[in-house]
């Protein structure tokens, strides 16, 4: 009786290696990788069971290349510091695993970083990107429009898109926030936000408010804006300069609850009470929102689904089915809490 043999501790384990092992032939352990429905349920088994004592990983590139298809698409997302890209990425990860997908994920802050990353998620043949708004650099732009691959954008309704965008009215959310304040009979007003510059999610939640203020024929002056990465700091450095230029500022639209929790922790601090003197309205609603003392009136913006809709657009762009528009609208809530009164 001849003994099997496994590789040498350390050695690269391969096809031969494990067909070997299992007293099959190279293509029945190809065909159990990738056409399992071919492979008798006992033969599928004992090359698995092989495989996995082995530790034997199938070259996935060379079946990608045979097929055309890698079963795996592509997030490129800015942060993973924001709870509503962490809630997208758990919505594209369960609907694509539910169809035999895999998730992987690109973190890029910058977007001198972005054309190289995709780049490499190009090269890798994955079968679609998502990506996280519609700002894109030019050469990152032509190099998605060429590569033949599904692209969804994701979280703008405005465009332009290169391909398909799910998501919801950013501007709509953020003028109904402001409208909350203004319809309890606010008038000094201010907004809390981020550098609008090469960011359309931001400028929009401030035209959102600029909108709101101006409808309601209010001052628009009262603008706040910091860096980033401020985190809650950034809370309390916007709310200090609001204060310096209107004293008797009676409400604040936050462009995250971040900063919205940043201004309710200075609040606490300085013993300004929400919101009987100040009114507060976030953007996200962030575990935290529902935790906070009197919690925070903020708006919920879907992630989960924005992640099973992109999800779904990407398998049946990939499955050849024609699609009914170019862009999928999931809507936003607005969460009424304490912080507005």
């Amino acid at each position: 009786m001849n003994k099997k043999v496994a590789p040498a501790k350390g050695a690269v384990v391969g096809i031969r290696d494990v067909a070997r092992e299992a007293g099959v032939s190279t293509m029945t352990v190809t065909n159990t990788f990738k056409y399992p429905e071919k492979v008798v349920a006992e033969t599928r088994r004992r090359v698995m069971e092989v495989a996995e004592r082995l530790n034997y990983v199938p070259n996935l590139l060379a079946v990608n290349l045979s097929s055309g298809k890698s079963k795996v698409v592509a997030a490129v997302m800015p942060s993973i510091r924001n709870s509503n890209f962490a809630d997208m990425i758990m919505g594209l990860e369960n609907e694509l695993g539910r169809h035999g997908y895999h998730l992987i994920v690109s973190v890029v802050e910058t977007s001198e970083r972005g054309y190289d990353a995709i780049m490499a998620l190009i090269g890798r043949r994955v079968d679609g990107i998502v990506l996280t708004g519609v700002d894109r650099e030019e050469r990152t732009r032509n190099l998605l429009m060429n590569s033949g691959i599904p692209i969804v954008e994701t979280w703008n309704l405005s465009g332009p898109f290169i391909d398909i965008g799910v998501g919801f009215s950013t501007q709509s959310a953020a003028f109904e926030a402001t409208q909350i304040m203004i319809g309890k009979g606010l008038r000094d007003i201010g907004v809390v936000g981020y550098e609008t510059l090469g960011n359309k999610r931001f400028q929009e939640r401030l035209d959102g408010y600029l909108q709101a203020m101006m409808s309601a024929g209010l001052r628009t002056d009262l603008i706040a804006t910091v860096p980033g990465w401020s985190g809650f700091s950034g809370g309390k450095k916007a709310l200090d300069h609001l204060q310096s230029i209107e004293p008797r500022l009676q409400g604040v639209f936050c462009f995250t609850d971040v900063l919205a929790s940043g201004v309710m922790f200075e609040c606490m601090r300085k013993g300004v009470r929400i919101p009987e003197d100040l009114a507060v309205v976030g953007y996200g609603d962030y575990e935290i929102a529902a935790e906070l003392t009197p919690g925070l009136t903020t708006v919920h913006t879907p992630g989960d689904l924005i992640g099973e809709q992109a999800a779904r657009m990407i398998m049946a762009r990939c499955r050849g089915e024609e699609q009914h528009g170019r862009t999928v609208d999931v809507g936003y809530d607005i969460v009424v809490r304490g912080s507005a009164g």
